[in-house]
C-alpha cells in the first residue's frame, strides 16, 4: 500500500457489478441514497485446462510469456463420476482478458478440453467474495475509491430483507403499451418521477434535452420503461449525439452497452429477445423486454437477482433457466468440481423397446364432460422440483458408479445415487423451502408484505418450473435425459397412487392432469377432501395439499368435435368466489381486448352461482352483457384499440407461402420499412375478413386509418365463439333427454 493513504468504511447495498481492466466495478448505494462507484483490484478469476501434462506445461509456458498468465497444476472433480482429475489453472491478471485468453488457448491445442472458462465475471465475484446484487455490504476503501476488503450484511435466503433507497424515473410513449413503436407507433413521451407524471411532446424543447435535464437534476438509481431496450433510450442518444451532447445515461459519463436482438426455438416456438441497452452506475428495467418484470413485476426481480447472483439488468432480461444454470455452477464451483464449456454427458446407449418406454411425459386422464359440483382439486406442490429433491434426481445421480444396489425408478430401472447429493437437488430443496415459507407467513404479515410476498413467491416458482425442463435441454452443461425420464417416470407413478387412492375412498376422479386432480364425492366437505389429501402424501412421500374446493366446475370439449374432451379448456369457481380458467379466450395472447374483457365480466356474474339451478339463472344476465358488447361492435362504438389481435411471427415475412392473416399484417408493416424478425409480435385489425384481395383482409395496427373501419361481423363472430363456452351445457331445456343423460349421476 502506498504511504499516506486513506482507509474509509462504507455501508451500502450493491447496485451495480461488471468487470472492469482495473478488476471489478461496484455501484453502491448508500442509506441516504448517495451512491459511491468502487474498484476491487484484486479479482483475477481463473479457468482450469485439461490434457496430456506434458503439452499443459508448454502451454503453461507459452501463456506465462505471452499473456502474463500464472499457471499451476490442481486437482479438481469432475461433475458426473466425482473423479480427480489433473487440470492447469490459469489465473488472469485483468478479468476482461478472459474472453482473449481462452481464445488463445482453443488456437494453440484445439484438443483441449476447458473448464470454468466461459463464465460470467459478476457472478463469479459474488461466488467468491460471497456477495450478491442487492445485498447490504460493509466495505474497506482506499482514498474512498478502491476496495481493500468486503464483507456481506444480507443473507440471499432471508425473507425479510431492506432493499437500498432507489429514486425511479419512469419512461413510457402514450398510447397501448403492447404495439412496440419500431412498428411505426407514435405517441408523446410519458415521464414519472416522485409521483410527478409529464408528457413530453417536444414542443417546448426537444425531448432529450428533457430527459437529460430529469437525469441531471434528480439522478435516478433505476430507470423503468416500456420499449426502451429497443426503442427509446437508443433514440434519445441518437438524437443527444446530433447534438454533440452525451445523454447522462451512464453514472461512468460512457454509452450504454447495447446488445443485438435474435430469433430462438423454445418448447417448439420461435422467440424473439430484443436487443438491450444496460446502463452503468445505475438499473434500467424494460418491462417490455423482461419476463420476470412483468409476470412478478419489480419485487419478483429483486428476488430472483438475490438467490441467483446475476446481475439485475442481465437478471432481468434473461431466462428463468439461465438463473438456475447459475445457481447449479455455483454449488458446484463451492464444491470444486469442474464446469464444463459446454454439455458433455451424451445419452447412455438405449433399444429402441427402452425408448419407447422412457420416453413418456406426464401422465394425463382426460376429463369428463359435463357441468360439476361440489368438486376438490388437489395439487402436488411443485411435484416435480419436490422429486427432485426428495429422491435425489440429479444429472449425475443418475446411474452412478458407486451405488449398483441403489434405489430404482420405476418403468426404466435407472439407479439413484445414495451417497452423494446431487447439485440440482440441493438447488431446488433451498428454493422450495423459501417459497414454502413465504406461503406459510401469507396470513400473518400486513397486507402491503404479502403482496410483496406474492410477488416473490411467483419468482420462485418460475426458477421451480424451468429446473425440470433444463434437466432435458439439449444444451445444458448439468443436463442429462436420464434425470427427465425419471423425473417424468416418478410423477406418473405417483399420479397413478394419488388417483387410486381417491377412488378407494369412494370419490370418483374427473380429471387428472400431470400434478392434480380433480375428484368429486357426494356430501363430502372441505375436511373430507383435505383428509384424502394428507392420505395421498403419506403414500406418495410427496406434498400434496388442497388448492381449492369449487362450486361447481365445467369441463368443455374440443372446439372442433363436441363430443371429444381436452386436458386443458375449463373453468370453475371456487367456494370463496375466485374463478380459475383454462383454455378460454380470456386467457390467450392473441384474443382482441374487448373479447377478452366480456369473457371476464362474464365470469364474474356466473361465479355467483353455487349449482346448475342458479347458474342458469345468472346465465340469464351474462347473455345482456355479452348483447350489450355485440351492440357496440354492429353498431361501430367499440375503440379500435380494442380490436386489436397480436400473433408471433414463425418466419421473415417474404417466406410465408400462404395469406395468412399474420403473413399479410407482416408483409405490410415490412413494406412500410419496419424490420422484423421471427418470434416478434405483429398487432393488426379485421378490416374485411372475407374480401377478395389479401390487403383488405387485415390492416397493421400502426398502418390502420379511420377510414379503413373494421369487419363488424367477423368481431361479432369472435363475441359469439368466446360466450359459447358459457351455454354449452346449459342451452337446451332442462329436461331435455339429451342434458338428462349427460347429468345423470354427476353429482349436479
Amino acid at each position: 500500500m502506498v504511504y499516506g493513504t486513506v482507509k474509509g468504511r462504507v455501508k451500502g447495498w450493491i447496485l451495480d457489478l461488471y468487470p472492469s481492466p482495473e478488476g471489478m466495478t461496484l455501484w453502491l448505494v448508500e442509506p441516504d441514497g448517495t451512491h459511491r462507484h468502487l474498484i476491487d483490484r484484486r479479482f483475477t478469476p481463473s479457468f482450469y485446462v485439461q490434457g496430456p501434462e506434458a503439452r499443459l506445461m508448454c502451454l503453461a509456458q507459452w501463456l506465462a510469456s505471452r499473456r502474463g498468465c500464472a499457471c499451476r497444476l490442481v486437482e479438481k472433480l469432475s461433475l458426473f463420476d466425482r473423479r480427480a482429475l489433473r487440470v492447469l489453472e490459469v489465473r488472469l491478471r485483468r478479468p476482461t482478458d478472459l474472453r482473449g485468453v481462452v481464445g488463445s488457448v482453443h488456437r494453440y491445442d484445439s484438443n483441449f478440453r476447458l473448464y470454468n472458462s466461459d463464465l460470467m465475471l459478476a457472478p463469479l465475484y459474488c461466488w467468491e467474495r460471497g456477495v450478491f446484487p442487492l445485498a447490504r455490504v460493509e466495505v474497506e476503501t482506499c482514498d474512498g475509491a478502491e476496495v481493500i476488503s468486503l464483507e456481506c450484511r444480507d443473507d440471499p435466503w432471508a425473507l425479510d430483507y431492506e432493499l437500498p433507497p432507489l429514486r425511479t424515473l419512469q419512461l413510457r410513449l402514450e398510447g397501448l403499451g403492447r404495439v412496440n413503436p419500431t412498428h411505426g407507433r407514435r405517441g408523446s413521451l410519458e415521464v414519472e418521477i416522485d409521483g410527478e407524471r409529464r408528457l413530453l411532446d417536444g414542443a417546448d424543447e426537444p425531448v432529450w434535452v428533457s430527459v437529460h435535464r430529469l437525469l441531471k437534476r434528480y439522478d435516478p438509481d433505476l430507470i423503468v420503461t416500456e420499449w426502451g431496450d429497443t426503442t427509446l433510450l437508443p433514440g434519445l442518444e441518437r438524437q443527444a449525439r446530433r447534438y454533440g451532447v452525451q445523454l447522462a445515461l451512464n453514472r461512468d459519463g460512457h454509452n450504454s452497452v447495447q446488445s443485438r436482438g435474435r430469433s430462438y426455438m423454445s418448447y417448439g416456438r420461435v422467440l424473439f429477445k430484443g436487443s438491450a441497452t444496460t446502463l452503468r452506475g445505475r438499473l434500467h428495467v424494460d418491462v417490455r423486454n423482461s419476463f420476470i418484470a412483468d409476470k412478478c413485476e419489480l419485487d419478483g426481480l429483486w428476488e430472483l437477482a438475490r438467490v441467483t447472483k446475476l446481475p439485475v439488468q442481465y437478471a432481468a432480461r434473461t431466462t428463468t433457466g439461465t438463473g438456475i444454470s447459475h445457481m447449479q455452477m455455483e454449488l458446484a464451483y463451492h464444491d470444486g468440481v469442474l464446469i464444463p464449456e459446454q454439455k458433455a454427458e451424451p445419452e447412455d446407449p438405449k433399444h429402441p423397446d427402452e425408448l419407447l418406454t422412457a420416453d413418456r411425459g406426464g401422465l394425463v386422464f382426460l376429463p369428463r364432460l359435463g357441468f360439476f359440483t361440489n368438486v376438490g382439486e388437489l395439487d402436488f406442490a411443485s411435484e416435480y422440483p419436490n422429486i427432485m429433491a426428495r429422491f435425489n434426481v440429479s444429472p449425475e445421480t443418475l446411474n452412478c458408479p458407486c451405488c449398483p444396489e441403489a434405489p430404482r425408478v420405476p418403468e426404466l430401472g435407472y439407479r439413484v445415487c445414495r451417497r452423494q447429493r446431487g447439485i440440482t437437488s440441493r438447488v431446488v430443496e433451498r428454493l422450495i423451502r423459501k417459497r414454502e415459507q413465504y406461503k406459510r407467513r401469507k396470513q400473518s404479515v400486513p397486507d402491503e408484505v404479502r403482496r410483496s410476498d406474492a410477488v416473490r413467491r411467483d419468482a420462485m416458482k418460475w426458477l421451480l418450473v424451468c429446473c425440470f425442463g433444463y434437466t432435458g435441454y439439449k444444451n445444458a452443461r448439468f443436463g442429462k435425459i436420464e434425470a427427465h425420464e425419471a423425473i417424468n417416470a416418478l410423477a406418473r407413478e405417483k399420479l397413478l397412487v394419488a388417483k387410486e387412492t381417491a377412488e378407494q375412498r369412494g370419490f370418483r376422479v374427473l380429471h387428472a392432469l400431470v400434478d392434480s386432480l380433480y375428484v368429486q364425492k357426494e356430501g363430502a366437505t372441505q375436511n373430507a377432501y383435505q383428509q384424502l389429501a394428507r392420505e395421498i402424501e403419506q403414500r406418495t412421500s410427496l406434498p400434496i395439499a388442497l388448492e381449492a374446493v369449487y362450486r361447481y366446475v365445467v369441463f368443455l370439449p374440443s372446439k372442433q368435435y363436441a363430443e371429444i374432451p381436452v386436458p386443458n379448456r375449463f373453468f370453475c369457481v371456487s367456494t370463496e368466489g375466485e374463478v380459475k380458467v383454462r383454455g378460454l379466450e380470456c386467457r390467450k395472447h392473441d384474443t382482441p381486448p374487448l373479447v377478452a374483457e366480456m369473457q371476464r365480466e362474464v365470469l364474474e356474474i356466473l361465479a355467483e352461482a353455487d349449482e346448475f339451478e342458479t347458474y342458469c339463472r345468472r346465465l340469464e344476465e351474462a347473455r345482456r352483457v355479452f348483447a350489450r358488447y355485440l351492440e357496440r361492435v354492429e353498431e361501430g362504438t367499440a375503440s379500435i384499440e380494442e380490436l386489436v389481435i397480436s400473433k408471433r411471427l414463425t418466419r421473415p415475412p417474404g417466406d410465408y407461402l400462404k395469406d395468412s392473416l399474420t403473413a399479410i399484417a407482416a408483409r405490410q408493416l415490412d413494406r412500410a420499412g419496419v424490420g422484423l424478425r421471427p418470434g416478434e409480435m405483429v398487432e393488426y385489425v379485421l378490416t374485411d375478413f372475407r374480401a377478395r384481395y389479401a390487403d383488405d383482409r387485415v390492416r397493421a395496427f400502426t398502418l390502420w386509418q379511420p377510414w379503413q373501419g373494421y369487419d363488424a361481423k367477423k368481431y361479432a363472430e369472435l363475441l359469439r365463439e368466446a360466450f359459447e363456452p358459457f351455454e354449452h351445457f346449459a342451452g337446451g331445456s332442462r329436461t331435455s333427454e339429451a342434458f338428462e343423460t349427460l347429468f345423470s349421476g354427476r353429482g349436479r
